[in-house]
């Protein structure tokens, strides 16, 4: 059975399908643009919650590692890179061991966003936490988070350290193996409040809207949004891309949310390959009835765990360049259409958090759509 809030990159991700050989030239890999008006910003903060103890580093405060993006003013500067040099060392040397083959297939360490260290627009932008699922950086999302950007939002993304690889000023730490996840769970959801608490302090606090804020997360990310949202009043709006609800890891299946939440799932899940939709899923299931506020079900039925995260963009290009092993590959980011797929998630993206964060009207819920022929919406 898979278990959709464990570390992507090094199960059903990057790692896992490039059992190739290694290339004497690393295949060069780019980010798609952001779809949306605005030039994008970025800035990285280091935070420290003195009043929490690590779990996982006795006797240490509780160290997080967090981004900003944002509409910003057009500027001349370099892009920032997708991934730190020790993230991106971090994925390069952990697919030799798991997949036979030596680093370097891939040139992790080079590839740039479309952001740069910018001005903020001037104005008062809703606010969208990104949480990263199991064994993932917070910026294997980037291609979710540059759009919603672009689109005008403030998007603050949180790696929540020993939850995945975290690359700090002086040092980076792994992901813990065989965490105990109902600890995780919590600390994450602790991380989330400790984040809101924080914005208000920031240079970029001028440009956010804090009484408008969403959050959105892969895997245990999606699963951390809606235990988030249990404890967590300031949020007013969750989605969960395709992460387990697992009852025994937290309470969001037994209680649902009394606020607008989008479940968006792709491909099958659990032993008996069942569809990951709140029609077939028990967890998702006991959530959805347990919901009372707004809810959507949005199912790309020939997507998988990793169509959610940036390995849907970046493993094509790989497989153009050094062809990936085809059952690797779909199992992890199915056989649907990379950029329909894509577009599509950005697409609801936007008009889930339009529709809450800014009441902007949409039909996009209203039913299947002609210009998304991969989604299905789950009544």
């Amino acid at each position: 059975m898979r278990t959709r809030y464990k570390a992507v990159v090094g199960a059903v991700g990057l790692t896992a399908v490039m059992a190739v050989p290694a290339a004497a030239e690393p295949v060069a890999l780019a980010l798609p643009r952001p779809s949306g008006p605005f030039p994008v910003g970025t800035t990285e903060l280091h935070l420290v919650d003195h009043s929490r103890t690590d779990p996982w580093a006795p006797g240490r405060s509780r160290e997080l590692m967090i981004s900003l993006w944002y509409p910003a003013m057009p500027a001349l500067k370099a892009p920032s890179r997708h991934l730190s040099a020790g993230i991106a060392a971090f994925y390069d040397q952990t697919a030799g061991p798991s997949a036979g083959l030596d680093p370097g297939v891939a040139d992790f360490a080079r590839t740039r966003t479309h952001a740069r260290t910018a001005i903020a627009l001037p104005g008062r932008r809703p606010v969208i936490l990104y949480s990263p699922g199991g064994g993932q950086s917070r910026s294997f999302g980037t291609t979710l988070v540059e759009d919603l950007a672009s689109r005008g939002y403030v998007v603050v993304t949180v790696d929540h350290t020993f939850a995945g690889p975290v690359e700090f000023p002086d040092r980076v730490e792994l992901p813990v193996s065989r965490a105990d996840t109902a600890l995780m769970m919590r600390e994450r959801v602790r991380d989330t409040s400790f984040v809101l608490d924080r914005l208000g302090s920031t240079a970029l606090a001028g440009a956010m809207d804090l009484e408008r804020v969403g959050m959105v997360g892969h895997s245990m990310g999606g699963f951390t949004a809606a235990e988030a949202m249990l404890t967590e009043p300031r949020i007013d709006a969750g989605a969960n891309l395709d992460g387990s609800m697992d009852p025994n890891s937290g309470q969001a299946s037994a209680r649902g949310a009394d606020r607008p939440f989008l479940l968006m799932g792709g491909g099958t899940s659990g032993s008996d390959k069942h569809p990951h939709n709140h029609a077939h899923a028990p967890d998702w299931a006991s959530f959805w009835a347990n919901s009372t506020g707004w809810k959507r079900d949005v199912y790309l039925p020939e997507a998988e765990h990793a169509s959610f995260t940036d390995a849907q963009v970046l493993l094509p290009q790989i497989d153009q360049k050094h062809p990936l092993p085809a059952d690797k590959l779909a199992a992890a980011i199915g056989t649907v259409d990379p950029r329909r797929s894509l577009t599509a998630q950005r697409d609801y993206l936007a008009a889930f958090f339009g529709l809450h964060l800014r009441g902007q009207h949409t039909t996009l819920f209203d039913g299947d759509s002609p210009a998304h022929p991969d989604v299905r919406l789950v009544p």
